[in-house]
């Protein structure tokens, strides 16, 4: 036949680099016919299709018209006008049937199987090979709307649908190849065929599926690549079959293609795989979960994909829960990536606000014709859609967000204008809207990014918000209506519903947050806001983070300097008094209406003497119902006392001794609280407390030992205040622990706390308040201990911590920063090495089945690497940072830190308790050490003294402990030797050494140059003479052999 392929040699690919000239060649894939004879008609017409495709995706569509030609005048559906077969076209393909035409165009496709990935050809013969198959499909199916057409369905018998049966089907039996150039291309076939179609066979549809889901486990991640793309096209076209569930998936798709395809997405190693499945998987209210947890992704580029394309693609993110727009709007906005931010900010002031001002979409009634009203109600919308009232604190997200939408809509931030009547019906939107932007404005933290000076950022916020006497009306008006529904959700009767007052709570708070970046230097309204202030704080009923406020506005209001400062203390502490007053007046309330009701008793009880009993019974539930809520009252105005201290000692720093307004405040209020029976009146006096050692050293050390007491005795949560407490004590009286004449029993009694609290496992709360704790004070030298320091670095290491983040975190961060910043602090660490190991050693052998930890080995990396001396961070007299490998010629490196690490390491395997796997791992760690000649000669003798006795006592188990001792003395000898050499011949002094460590090293004559050279273990050289220890090294080439 015309189509029989020729015997001999198959058709072969022709790489040919292109005529131009001062450019790289480029790649060209030809399509030859095989040799062995003479080209057919049919073979010229595809291979020359296939030839043009691969020039330019442009022309795919034209070829593929063409092609399509051809393939219905093989297999007789090419019709005339009057419905026969029209034979006057191509009539040089006379002769050729269907099955000819199957077998050229799939022997082009195989020939592509073989072009590498790195050929950008087979990639748009690819594209080439969908498109010609979409249009030789399109051509015999019937015209349906997308609504009832469905992606599996026996198809009509056409040649377009059985070439591509016989496509599908040839490139199946390619997947399991074991070239991965050929399963690449396979598969990436497979996946534009896919993507291209409109329907599939059913049959067929089943062999792809089983297919490609076996390419999900593939070593190669670009070869998954292309499988979840297939695959999620399939579930793409059934996605109404899991809608509502994965529980509503037939029998026929029992292999499980979602729950597979969703566990790619969470688990796959690959980047690449993850990505690509998060970006072609449909959204549906089972998947959407699981798409929207890679904003979490290890990877940038995918947390990045979805900020940026599927987001934006799902439609208006209204339709999203409350709970995850708060999560991605969080993730995003504190990613540590600047482009993930930056995509979270864009897709927050730019589709979100834009989805709002779709007004009648979600049910809007009504769409406002003023362009600005317009603007204003739609960012209302995207604040109610975003919960500000539990995400909207300062450190919160949705300040965050708004943070990044000012910065990012000018338009919004000049156009926005709050006249009296905006300030007179605020709501929590609203209220949060006009706080955001002062904040911006006037550069509160980071908030403000307006790139404009002071002066003209005070003008904006002049312009757009009210003068501090109006300000101070407005607090006082909704202040006002807030202490009205308090009162009357008091007088309430039981079962009746309470008016929900948070909303004017949070509406008071934003004018405070407003009030708090005010300069006041109108005086009218400064007197206007200090009076107010001043009642309001005094007010028992309101609220905390009110009162809060308020007291960090009346601050502001009396201005610096220690004479202000202790006028606030006396105003504030005025307050307090007439707070706690309200405690005396309600006893004596309860006291008259107690006579009131025990006369009337009694009178009652002369009229009716029959029933003395049932009236002694009312008078004691009476009497009882009354001291309980008397109780109750008191607990409560004590507890509001204390905040309103707490709080003002927060944001004041003078002398405790010289304010008497503090003195008093801590006789009389303070220390009553902590001697209190209640417990939370004891635990917020114990913070105040604390707070006022803050500001007179000698109160803290008379305390010091009360807030151990509580550590030692207390419940968790109190432990976590008390530890808190003394680390805050410490860092601001350092001299309490580190002066030399500090009472020794002091000393110990603290590092007690932080030893007990350091192996706290069964508290992971107390476990990482003690850890941050610690680590903060040995970071500024407040704690130098070693035991203290073993612990921390064991810590680290121990399986029982991985589930603590917080603890692993904090360690993961001070340990290299510890080492690397101090002499003295690498010192420490390569001191209690051993002893690490040790420990660690113990930990591995002890591990339970399921349990793992870092290796061994791992530990060893991490002690060499925290103990390098060419690692330490040191600051020259300019105050540059530097590390002590980057130093100028005339100073050269101390390496005793390593000679003191293994002197640790070696006393520990010359120990009789060693373990066999604990010496192989000690020893391990002396083949990484830094030796160098510039190390004190009796250090580095007495360290090759231990290596010796090492050597005779042979404690190295194994050809590589010995090889590590015997190159390890080797780098001993030599660098005493060079250290003797540069020793002078004369009595001169000796070089003195620096104050971070560093020998200094001149020059000794004209033209001299001084003499440096560090020897690692792992730069030996093998041209020397060695002595009688390489003999040693030598014989132990036989062990390692065997």
């Amino acid at each position: 036949m015309p189509g029989k392929p020729f015997a001999g040699k198959t058709a072969r690919l022709i790489i040919k680099p292109s005529n131009s000239t001062g450019r790289r060649p480029t790649i060209t894939l030809v399509i030859r016919p095989p040799e062995g004879g003479p080209p057919t008609a049919l073979r010229t017409q595809v291979c020359g299709a296939f030839n043009e495709a691969q020039k330019t995706t442009a022309a795919h569509r034209q070829l593929a018209v063409s092609l399509s030609v051809v393939l219905e005048r093989c297999a007789g559906e090419l019709l005339d006008a009057s419905g026969d077969v029209d034979v006057g076209v191509m009539p040089e393909l006379e002769g050729f049937g269907e099955d000819d035409f199957r077998a050229e165009f799939m022997r082009c496709v195989v020939l592509l199987l073989q072009v590498k990935k790195s050929e950008g050809v087979g990639d748009i013969l690819a594209m080439f090979v969908g498109v010609f198959l979409r249009h030789a499909n399109e051509k015999g199916i019937p015209t349906r709307p997308p609504s009832e057409r469905e992606f599996t369905q026996f198809l009509p018998e056409t040649a377009g649908s059985r070439l591509t049966t016989h496509v599908l089907s040839t490139l199946l039996r390619f997947l399991p190849c074991k070239e991965k150039t050929v399963r690449l291309r396979a598969t990436h076939l497979m996946a534009h065929i896919i993507i291209s179609l409109e329907t599939v066979d059913e049959d067929c549809y089943h062999l792809l599926k089983l297919g490609l889901m076996e390419r999900l486990r593939d070593k190669e991640a670009i070869i998954r690549v292309q499988a979840v793309v297939a695959l999620a096209r399939f579930v793409r076209e059934r996605d109404h079959h899991w809608s509502d569930g994965l529980e509503g998936i037939d029998e026929d798709d029992s292999c499980g293609l979602l729950e597979e395809l969703l566990i790619v997405l969470q688990h796959d190693p690959s980047a690449d795989v993850r990505r690509s499945l998060m970006l072609s998987i449909p959204s549906t209210p089972v998947t959407l979960p699981y798409i929207l947890e890679r904003a979490r992704d290890t990877d940038v580029a995918t947390r990045r994909a979805l900020y940026t394309h599927v987001l934006p693609a799902l439609g208006d993110f209204r339709h999203l829960s409350l709970l995850m727009r708060e999560k991605l709007l969080r993730w995003g906005l504190r990613d540590r990536d600047e482009q993930v931010r930056n995509a979270t900010a864009c897709l927050f002031r730019g589709r979100w606000i834009e989805d709002c001002g779709r007004q009648g979409q979600l049910g809007a009634e009504e769409v406002p014709t003023d362009g600005i009203q317009a603007k204003i109600d739609a960012l209302l919308e995207l604040l109610a859609r975003i919960d500000i009232m539990n995400s909207g604190d300062e450190d919160n997200v949705a300040c965050e967000a708004m943070r990044e939408f000012w910065a990012g809509r000018p338009d919004y931030r000049e156009e926005v204008r709050f006249p009296d009547a905006f300030w007179d019906d605020l709501t929590p939107e609203s209220a949060f809207l006009a706080r955001t932007l002062n904040d911006y404005y006037c550069g509160m933290g980071d908030a403000c990014y307006c790139g404009t000076n002071d002066a003209n950022c005070r003008a904006v916020v002049e312009e757009k918000m009210p003068e501090a006497t109006k300000l101070a009306f407005f607090i006082q008006g909704y202040t006002n209506k807030l202490l009205e529904s308090l009162q009357s959700n008091q007088a309430l009767r039981e079962g009746e519903d309470e008016e929900d007052t948070v909303e004017q709570e949070f509406i008071i708070e934003q004018l405070l947050h407003i009030a708090l970046t005010m300069d006041f230097s109108d005086e009218m309204g400064r007197r206007k806001m200090f009076a107010l202030l001043r009642e309001t704080i005094a007010i028992a009923e309101l609220p905390d983070e009110i009162t809060k406020l308020a007291i960090e506005v009346l601050r502001n209001i009396c201005g610096p300097g220690a004479a202000n400062e202790r006028e606030f203390c006396g105003v504030v502490l005025e307050a307090v008094a007439e707070v706690h007053d309200a405690i005396v007046e309600y006893g004596n309330m309860e006291d008259n209406e107690d006579e009131s009701f025990h006369s009337a008793c009694s009178e009652l009880s002369e009229s009716q003497p029959t029933k003395p009993e049932a009236l002694d019974s009312r008078g004691n539930a009476g009497n009882e119902e009354a001291e309980e809520a008397k109780a109750i009252r008191q607990i409560v105005v004590h507890m509001k006392c204390l905040h309103m201290a707490q709080c003002m000692l927060q944001i004041i720093a003078g002398d405790l001794q010289q304010n008497m307004h503090l003195v008093a405040m801590l006789n009389n209020l303070v220390v009553p609280a902590v001697r209190s029976h209640e417990a939370p009146i004891r635990e917020r006096g114990l913070l105040c407390l604390g707070l006022c050692c803050l500001l007179d050293k000698n109160l803290a050390a008379e305390n010091l030992m009360l807030f151990q007491h509580c550590f030692m005795k207390g419940h968790n949560a109190l432990q976590v205040n008390a530890v808190y407490i003394l680390t805050d004590i410490l860092e601001t009286h350092p001299s309490l622990l580190i002066e030399p004449n500090t009472d020794p029993d002091r000393q110990k009694s603290i590092l007690r706390v932080f030893s007990k609290g350091i192996k706290a496992y069964d508290t992971p709360e107390v476990h990482s308040a003690t850890t941050t704790a610690l680590t903060k004070l040995m970071l500024a030298s407040v704690i130098k201990d070693e035991d203290l320091l073993r612990q921390a670095v064991i810590c680290f290491f121990d399986p029982a911590t991985k589930d603590n983040d917080c603890v692993r975190q904090a360690l993961s961060y001070f340990l290299p920063t510890y080492c690397h910043t101090r002499r003295e602090n690498m010192e420490q660490m390569a001191k209690v090495a051993g002893a690490v190991m040790h420990a660690v050693v113990k930990l591995s052998e002890g591990l339970e089945e399921g349990e793992d930890m870092v290796g061994v080995s791992a530990v060893g990396h991490m002690l060499a690497d925290w103990t390098d001396a060419r690692k330490i961070v040191v600051r020259d007299g300019a105050g540059v940072h530097w590390d002590e490998a980057g130093k100028n010629d005339n100073q050269a490196i101390n390496g005793d830190i390593h000679l003191v690490l293994a002197e640790s390491l070696l006393g520990r395997a010359l120990h009789h308790g060693c373990s066999r796997e604990e010496k192989r791992a000690v020893i391990g760690i002396l083949g990484r050490l830094y030796v160098t000649p510039n190390s004190a000669i009796e250090k580095l003798q007495s360290t090759k003294d231990l290596v010796t006795e090492a050597i005779d006592n042979k404690i190295a188990i194994d050809a590589a402990s010995r090889t590590a001792l015997n190159k390890l003395h080797l780098s001993l000898g030599k660098a005493l030797s060079e250290a003797g050499k540069s020793q002078p011949k004369v009595d001169t002094p000796v070089s003195p050494i620096a104050e971070d460590g560093l020998n200094a090293v001149h020059g000794d004559g004209e033209g001299g140059q001084a003499s440096s050279m560090a020897l690692t273990v792992e730069e030996e050289g093998n041209g020397k003479e060695c002595d009688s220890v390489m003999e040693e090294l030598l014989d132990d080439e036989d062990d390692m052999q065997g």
